[in-house]
């Protein structure tokens, strides 16, 4: 008879915090917290205030369609922007073999 082992919910969730990516609304909550307390104005308050409401609302909409969209989107820019046809990434074409493509 063949054993099952129940993955419970609890160790296997995602990495979030407020509803959003955990260090983007950290990093964004220090963003906000330097702009109001080095600028210490009105103006500073409410626009560092508006920027970090906005910020979490964005990242629990982006949460929500994709908890892991910032990994995802860091893997997509360590990637070259332009793979040549080759057969493998070690191969080094002689002269003779980009002429006759040209």
């Amino acid at each position: 008879m063949l054993r099952t082992i129940p993955i419970r919910r609890a160790g296997n969730r995602d990495n979030l915090f407020m509803g959003g990516d955990r260090e983007l609304v950290m990093f964004s909550g220090l963003m906000a917290f330097a702009l109001i307390f080095s600028a210490q104005e009105l103006k500073a308050t409410i626009t560092g205030l508006l920027l970090w409401f906005g910020a979490i609302y964005a990242f629990r909409a982006m949460a929500k369609a994709d908890p892991k969209m910032r990994q995802v989107y860091m893997r997509h820019r360590r990637y070259k922007s332009y793979y040549p046809a080759r057969s493998t990434p070690f191969r080094e074409n002689t002269p003779g073999q980009g002429k006759q493509y040209k």
